[in-house]
C-alpha cells in the first residue's frame, strides 16, 4: 500500500512508543496518590511537563494535557465563551476550521452566540481588513488555524494578533495540529493554542491546549483533582512523557525532514502539471507536506476509488469531514463547486521514498486514464 494521507495521521516514532512503554511499566501508581509510588509518579509528571514547557517555550501551568485536539478545541472554545460569557456573544472564525472548531461554533451558536466567518483570498489566507471589519466590542472570540488541513494554508497569525491588541475583552484561539511539526509555531501569539502529536509522530488520543498564564476556562470534564482544574482525569503520565518525546523529535530532525518533504511537493507538483485536467488548488502560501488537487471533471470519490484499486491511499477533504461535499476550503480559493467536489488531498512525509512516488504515478497515471474515458 502506498500511503499518502500523512496529515490525517502519521505512525508513531519508535522513541515515543519507547519511552511510553518504559514509563507505564516503571510508574504504575497514580500520580494523585499520596504513598511513595505515588509521589514518585508524581514527581516524574512533574519533570516531563517540564521538559515539555521548556520545548514550547511556556510556563508549565500553561499546558493542559487533553485526549487530542478535538477535545483541546472544544475545551478551548467553549471554555473561554462560558467563562468570559459577559464580555459578550460575538465569534469571528473560518470556512477553514477543524469540525472540532466548525461543530463547537455550531453548539454555541445554538446557544445564541453570533458567528462571523472571515473572507478567505485567493492565496487561502484570511482577508486582514475583512477581519478588520468584523470585530465588534463584543466579540469575545477569534479562532483562526495556523494551518488548515485541507489546502495547507499557513495563516497570518502573527498579524491577526496584532490586530486583535486593541480589544482587550476579545481572546484568539488557534488550531495548531496541522502546523506543529511543519512550521515554527510561536506559543505567545495566541492566548489558547491547541495541538496533538499524532501529526508528527506522536501517540494518538493525546493532545494539548496551551493557555496564556492568566486566563480563566469552564472546564468541560468535572470530577477530581488532576494536573489542571481545568480538566479532571486522572494524570497521564505516559501520556505526558510520549508526548515530550513526541514534540522533541519533531524539534531535533525539522530541517531533515522539511528538506526532505520540499523536495518531494516540487517532484509531485512538476508531475502533476503535465495532466492538461489536473488542477493544483493548494497555494504558495502553504506547507509543502499539503497538495490539494482536482481532477477537471472527476468528482474526489471516483478518483479516491479508482487510486485505491492500485494501493494508494490518499484523503478527500480531512478525514473528520463529510466526504460527499465541496471542500470548503477549495470553493473559498477557486470559487468552483465542482472543482471543490472534485479536490483531494495528497499529504507527503519525510518517511515517503521514491519508489513510493514512482508506484503512485503509475497507479495515478492508469487512474487518471480510466477516469478521463469515463
Amino acid at each position: 500500500m502506498i500511503y499518502l494521507d500523512y496529515a490525517a495521521n502519521t505512525p508513531v516514532a519508535h522513541e515515543v512508543i519507547k519511552v511510553y512503554t518504559e514509563t507505564e511499566q516503571q510508574y504504575i501508581a497514580n500520580p494523585n496518590s499520596s504513598h511513595p509510588l505515588g509521589i514518585l509518579a508524581k514527581e516524574r509528571l512533574v519533570e516531563a511537563t517540564k521538559e515539555l514547557s521548556n520545548l514550547l517555550k511556556v510556563k508549565p501551568e500553561q499546558i493542559i494535557p487533553t485526549s487530542g485536539a478535538s477535545e483541546a478545541n472544544n475545551l478551548a472554545i467553549k471554555g473561554i465563551t462560558f467563562a468570559y460569557r459577559e464580555n459578550g456573544r460575538h465569534i469571528i472564525s473560518t470556512c477553514l476550521e477543524h469540525p472540532s472548531v466548525s461543530g463547537s461554533l455550531t453548539f454555541l451558536q445554538s446557544l445564541g452566540y453570533e458567528i462571523d466567518l472571515v473572507n478567505i483570498l485567493p492565496n487561502g489566507q484570511v482577508e486582514l481588513e475583512h477581519l478588520k471589519e468584523l470585530l465588534r466590542e463584543d466579540t469575545v472570540l477569534v479562532s483562526i488555524c495556523t494551518v488548515d488541513s485541507e489546502l495547507g494554508t499557513i495563516q497570518p497569525i502573527k498579524e491577526i494578533a496584532k490586530i486583535l491588541e486593541g480589544y482587550e475583552n476579545c481572546f484568539f484561539h488557534t488550531d495548531a495540529t496541522q502546523g506543529f511539526g511543519k512550521i515554527e509555531i510561536d506559543f505567545s501569539l495566541a492566548d489558547l493554542t491547541t495541538f496533538t502529536p499524532h501529526k508528527f509522530y506522536g501517540m494518538n488520543g493525546t493532545g494539548a491546549l496551551v493557555k496564556k498564564k492568566d486566563i480563566v476556562l469552564l472546564p468541560q470534564i468535572h470530577g477530581g483533582s488532576s494536573t489542571t482544574i481545568y480538566r479532571s482525569g486522572t494524570p497521564t503520565l505516559s501520556n505526558v512523557v510520549a508526548l515530550t518525546k513526541a514534540v522533541q523529535l519533531s524539534m531535533d530532525y525539522h530541517e531533515e525532514r522539511l528538506k526532505k518533504v520540499n523536495s518531494l511537493r516540487k517532484l509531485f507538483e512538476t508531475r502533476l502539471r503535465k495532466y492538461s485536467n489536473v488542477r493544483i488548488n493548494s497555494t504558495e502560501c502553504g506547507v509543502p507536506h499539503i497538495l490539494n488537487i482536482s481532477v477537471k471533471g472527476v468528482k474526489a470519490i471516483t478518483m479516491r476509488k479508482l487510486l485505491e484499486e492500485y494501493g494508494i491511499c490518499i484523503s478527500i477533504k480531512s478525514a473528520c469531514s463529510a466526504t460527499m461535499t465541496p471542500s470548503r476550503p477549495v470553493y473559498a480559493v477557486t470559487k468552483d463547486k465542482k472543482n471543490a467536489l472534485s479536490s483531494f488531498r495528497i499529504s507527503l512525509s519525510h518517511l515517503t521514498t521514491e519508489d513510493e512516488v514512482e508506484k503512485f504515478f503509475e497507479g495515478f497515471e492508469a487512474s487518471y486514464q480510466k477516469a478521463m474515458k469515463g
